[in-house]
């Protein structure tokens, strides 16, 4: 059979532009260190390396979701913790505030210097997230979450906890809404509340109270009344909510300083009732601790001029005393679940490294080169392209001319 010089010609040159394919295809694998240069050099390992790939992804962006989270939980620890010292500052003052030998020109200098408290304390309220948000807005994050106002401060955000996927299987939320934080503080002690009425004339001071027997509790609004008869002092307490007389009339002679216990309640009252002198007793609520504050600053400038002003500050004292045991005990609790949750992130850190680590072994054993039998194949293809090239060189001189 005759071969045409043409033919021979475009049999070698494809030959050996294969060849040299193959050598810069090894060459770029050493070059690269990746075995897999195209889906076509293996399309199994590809479409898998794909899939580990994206799983790696998605655990990332988890890691990045989780330093979010843990940036948004330090700030908002950071405030609580100014919220915390600052509370405590507040009790110090009540306690200066609380000596009988103060003036009523010194109680205001302690109200003075509470306004600039309670300032601090909106300030710390409305903490800027550093990405111009509000840490205790809720979901109205552009929205600054209190306002002054005459009584305290008024709430604008909403009850709204933002929260960030932070696992494939987990969402942590990364802040509490200003609400939950600094509005739902139960007054009294947490159960109930005693309050003096604004007109007792007497010197009349009660306890916080506690409660005896929980399976009595009615969640009823009472009211304590005082009469005083000629130099006897006893007392009547009603069931306002339904129109009862729990302690019936006449009533029970008044001692100062012993306990009144009804429907599972248990408080005392000390000093001097006057006639017609009451205390309500209700079911505690929820109060902002902006008026706890606001309150106190009104009692200090209020004075406590003769026996029922001291009294009446007295009872304001222990009001704002229990209010802000509630509300420190409130925020800390909200720091306690922060503590929680950056001890939950750190946790799922660690996870999400050993996963990421175990993606990499993956994608390694997928796609990274054997470097040794690479090199061989290399130098065996070159070996072999070397040698094509020679013989194609010889072949290619042939000819009848050479042997006439």
């Amino acid at each position: 059979m005759r071969i045409s010089t043409t033919t021979l010609f475009e049999a070698n040159s494809s030959k050996l532009s294969d060849l040299q394919a193959r050598m810069m295809q090894t060459q770029q694998q050493i070059s690269s260190g990746r075995r897999i240069q195209t889906p076509a050099d293996d399309p199994i390992a590809s479409a898998r390396a794909y899939e580990v790939n994206q799983a790696r992804s998605v655990n990332e962006q988890y890691a990045t979701n989780r330093r979010n989270v843990k940036d948004s939980l330090s700030l908002e620890e950071g405030a609580l913790q100014g919220v915390t010292s600052l509370i405590q500052d507040v009790k110090t003052l009540m306690v200066s505030a609380g000596n009988g030998s103060y003036s009523d020109t010194e109680r205001k200098f302690l109200a003075t210097e509470l306004k600039e408290r309670f300032d601090e304390l909106l300030s710390l309220a409305n903490s800027n997230d550093g990405l111009g948000g509000f840490v205790f807005a809720g979901f109205r994050s552009d929205t600054q979450p209190f306002s002054k106002i005459a009584a305290g401060a008024v709430y604008n955000g909403d009850q709204g906890d933002r929260m960030l996927q932070v696992s494939a299987s987990r969402q942590l939320p990364f802040g509490h809404n200003g609400s939950a934080v600094f509005e739902q503080i139960m007054t009294g002690n947490g159960t109930f509340a005693i309050d003096a009425a604004a007109g007792n004339a007497g010197s009349g001071i009660f306890s916080p109270g506690v409660v005896k027997d929980v399976t009595a509790l009615t969640g009823d609004e009472y009211s304590v009344k005082f009469s005083v008869v000629g130099g006897v002092t006893t007392y009547t307490v009603s069931n306002v909510t339904d129109g009862t007389d729990v302690v019936p009339a006449p009533g029970n002679p008044y001692v100062s300083g012993e306990a009144i216990s009804f429907d599972g309640l248990q408080f005392e009252i000390s000093g001097t009732p006057a006639d017609l002198d009451s205390f309500s007793v209700n079911p505690s609520e929820n109060q902002s601790m902006f008026k706890t504050v606001k309150d106190l600053i009104g009692a200090l400038e209020a004075g406590a001029t003769g026996s029922a002003g001291q009294a009446r500050l007295n009872n304001a004292l222990t009001i704002a005393h229990g209010n802000l045991d509630n509300a420190l005990d409130n925020v800390l609790t909200v720091r306690a679940e922060i503590g929680t949750r950056l001890k939950e992130i750190e946790s799922m850190d660690s996870s999400g490294e050993d996963i990421n680590l175990q993606y990499a072994e993956t994608l390694s054993e997928l796609q990274d080169l054997d470097y040794a039998k690479a090199i061989s194949s290399l130098v065996q293809q070159k070996t072999t392209l070397d040698a094509a090239q020679q013989s194609f060189v010889k072949i290619s001189n042939l000819s009848l001319f050479n042997y006439l």
